[in-house]
């Protein structure tokens, strides 16, 4: 049996993330731009490996299971590396804790009912904040590459900030539906 690539797409995605780190580790121009382009790179195979699969008819276990958490690595580290690395202002420190607990705990509560029969599907809404967090981030990972853009670093952390809200309504709403299912 083949692996179906949305699957390799979500495997693409966690391999890339080495790389992006990296490139962390040079303080070249080019290497800032690799990374940036390896991030961008990345955000497009969540994309792609979920709508092949939906079109393909090729969703599957692995899918349901690993592309949450390809995203998760993905946005963790590289929020790490801008932390570690003082990309991110002590205010902006703020969104992205509240981001990295949030994909913690949902993670946990994901685990927690992986034995009951109904699992939490993804939302609209989930999915609107993966995207506001990878723009944002990608937005931080061209001032890198950028510095001399000084307004760049500053759409970013407002994008975070703007992600932090979604990260916060859908992590609600997945505890709200969690409690209602295990009040069943």
């Amino acid at each position: 049996m083949r692996f179906p690539l949305p699957n390799i797409l979500t495997i693409t995605r966690m391999g890339a993330i080495p790389f992006v780190i990296a490139c962390f580790y040079w303080s070249s121009p080019w290497a800032s731009c690799v990374e940036v382009s390896l991030f961008l790179l990345a955000c497009l195979t969540d994309f792609f490996d979920g709508y092949l699969a939906r079109q393909r008819a090729q969703v599957s276990e692995f899918g349901r299971t690993f592309d949450p958490i390809a995203d998760k690595l993905l946005i963790s580290a590289i929020l790490l590396m801008l932390a570690g690395t003082h990309v991110l202002s002590k205010f902006a420190l703020i969104p992205a804790a509240v981001i990295l607990c949030r994909e913690v705990l949902v993670s946990g509560l994901r685990e927690f009912l992986s034995h009951r029969a109904t699992a939490l599907p993804t939302t609209r809404c989930a999915q609107w904040k993966t995207a506001a967090q990878m723009s944002s981030i990608s937005l931080l990972l061209v001032s890198r590459a950028c510095p001399e853009w000084k307004v760049i670093p500053i759409l970013g952390e407002i994008g975070l900030w703007i992600a932090a809200l979604f990260t916060i309504v859908t992590g609600t709403q997945y505890f709200r539906e969690a409690f209602l299912l295990m009040r069943r």
